[in-house]
């Protein structure tokens, strides 16, 4: 078995995450690290909010807060919504930490001494009516290469250059509309060019990602030029260099500092565990497994940067050189992009309304349904359209009317004719054939699920579970009244059915899962969820400084193994309720009115 490290793309606390967050960086992540971890893999999965750069500033200054306070409100209120949507994390901390400012100042650092951070004139892009930097995605503008109207300042999402600001045709703020002005500035740049060699050799051997990502990458690699690592602001990680360490007007890129903030979540971690050592099972093992999870839109920073970064941190570019103080890091095993979630054929846009809020979401519905939804209809492969009214299909024809029905009516029968799990007596073909197929899909949705086919994966789960139904319907179990041994026979055989389908189901419907565990009589927790905790800053050199904050972790040791169980007989049974709730079809009206309210 292998250390698995999952990380997951840093949401920005300039407020609450909409689905389609959670579509791409999310849901996805948590569904492939508790299978790893019930198919007996270490994870370590872990993220945070990521709290610096002008996206802060600029909803600081509408609420009229400072950027810390605001930070500290939407990290508040993302850290509950991911607990309340299950999401795993063994750690989801953010990037005002000491520990996080620490980690990045070495990174960059080790990229300095082996010459891979060099300093430059550029022209830097300034609000006019502010005064402040432009971060290179806040400007938009017509690409000088392909003609796309939509290009932002760092990259074309459409031709897959990368750009400066200053090359858009009709460059505009996406803060406010404005025409930026460029200045002459002094920045330090990390020097992606030493890299092209190294990052096409290194992607060659990245068979088995998924299409997109490869040749969104390729195209990348073939136009690479220095890029920014420093901007002039007064809100991120000071720069370690003489002359710059305290300067309040130089800062390091966000960018730089969100993607190593992997690395320092891992460290923390470590930290936190009491064993500070622990984290280097996952980044200094060449046996360990490493997946990165985020939209399409960050494709750029973690198949084509990050890689650079800890390339460079190894001497492994053209300047050489010699691991830094962190040691020799281990390369992305995979990069897992997901495409876009649109609603009801728009982009999502909370400044248009047109947006649903998680925690708006799981006010009004079960976890497990929008858990569901993003599984077997969410953007794994192409841009997706999420609609009330296959919504509302889904949870109550494949989730309320199959497998809860399922759940429900096989429990009722035993409870009411045995009022406990019965014994099996001799078994007919259609009970072996049954059983032979739950067992095998353990072994079929696994090879799916560490894949990461998702969708592929749960379409599997519900055929299981559809077949169970069909032998439930050509059993009829409910006319066999006068021969109580081949109903129990049955029963015994639906009910083990249903208990594997509940395992095979548990990544994707964790909060079900626990529910159905102990309706059949199980103890303890089947499906671990995460935790809130409260806890002091480690080193106090953050922007937090000595103050506390919230994380989120978790207890996932007792798993159960990615396996059949067998059922235990004698189990007393009581008479069940429904497991999921169905939605009545007004719901889709209320919630389109709601979003165009």
């Amino acid at each position: 078995m292998s250390h698995v490290l999952v990380s997951l793309a840093w949401p920005y606390a300039n407020g609450p995450r909409h689905i389609g967050h959670v579509a791409g960086f999310g849901v996805p992540a948590d569904i492939f690290s508790r299978y790893m971890r019930m198919a007996g893999h270490d994870v370590l999965m872990v993220s945070g909010t990521d709290e610096h750069g002008t996206p802060i500033l600029v909803q600081a200054d509408e609420e009229g807060v400072k950027p810390l306070e605001a930070a500290h409100k939407y990290n508040r209120i993302i850290v509950e919504d991911l607990h309340a949507l299950g999401m795993s994390y063994d750690l989801f901390t953010r990037t005002t930490t000491g520990n996080h400012y620490n980690v990045v100042q070495e990174m960059f650092t080790s990229l300095y001494d082996n010459g891979y951070i060099i300093p430059k004139t550029t022209m830097g892009a300034i609000s006019p009516s502010t005064g402040r930097t432009l971060p290179d995605r806040y400007i938009e503008g017509t690409c000088p290469i392909c003609g796309y109207d939509g290009a932002r300042g760092d990259q074309c999402d459409n031709c897959g250059n990368q750009l400066d600001p200053i090359d858009l045709i009709d460059p505009k703020s996406r803060i406010n509309g404005e025409t930026p002005k460029f200045v002459e500035e002094e920045h330090y740049f990390l020097d992606l060019p030493a890299f092209a060699d190294a990052l096409n050799s290194w992607l060659d051997t990245r068979d088995a990602w998924r299409p997109n990502v490869v040749r969104f990458t390729r195209n990348l690699l073939d136009d690479l030029k220095p890029r920014a690592i420093t901007r002039d602001l007064d809100w991120g990680v000071p720069v370690p260099l003489d002359g710059w360490r305290d300067r309040p007007d130089k800062k390091l890129y966000v960018w730089f500092d969100a993607v190593v903030g992997y690395l320092s979540a891992s460290v923390e971690w470590a930290r936190r565990s009491g064993d500070p050592d622990a984290w280097r099972q996952w980044w200094h093992n060449p046996e360990a497994l490493s997946y990165y999870f985020m939209g399409k839109d960050n494709i750029v920073f973690h198949a084509e940067i990050w890689p650079a970064m800890l390339l460079g941190n190894n001497g492994k570019g053209t300047h050489g050189g010699k691991p830094g103080s962190l040691g020799e890091l281990d390369l992305p095993t995979e990069v897992v992009s997901s495409e876009f979630l649109t609603m009801e054929g728009k982009k999502f846009s909370s400044s248009r309304r047109v947006v649903i809020y998680v925690r708006d979401f799981l006010a009004r519905y079960d976890a497990d349904a929008l858990r569901y939804y993003i599984a077997v209809a969410g953007p794994e492969n192409q841009d997706t359209n999420f609609t009330w009214s296959e919504f509302v299909r889904r949870n109550n024809d494949e989730l309320v009317a199959g497998w809860g029905n399922l759940v429900n009516r096989s429990v009722a029968m035993a409870a009411k004719n045995f009022g406990e799990i019965p014994a099996a007596g001799e078994l007919h073909d259609v009970d072996t054939e049954l059983l032979a197929s739950t067992k095998e899909a353990f072994t079929t949705i696994g090879d799916m699920l560490s894949a990461n086919k998702v969708k592929a994966a749960v379409g599997e789960a519900m055929k299981t579970v559809a077949a169970v139904n069909k032998y439930l319907a050509d059993t009829a179990p409910w006319k066999l009244k006068e021969d109580k041994d081949r109903m129990a026979t049955v029963l015994h055989v639906a009910l083990q059915a249903v208990d594997d389908c509940k395992t095979l189901l548990s990544p994707f419907l964790p909060f079900s899962a626990q529910k159905i565990h102990e309706l059949l009589g199980g103890e303890g927790v089947f499906a671990p969820m995460p935790r809130i905790e409260e806890v002091a800053d480690l080193d106090g050199t953050g922007a937090i400084g000595d103050g506390s904050y919230s994380i989120l972790t978790g207890d996932y040791s007792q798993v159960p193994t990615w396996e059949s169980r067998p059922v235990k007989v004698g189990q007393p049974l009581d008479k069940p309720t429904p497991i999921f709730t169905k939605l009545d079809a007004s719901v889709i009206d209320e919630e389109i009115a709601r979003l165009e309210s």
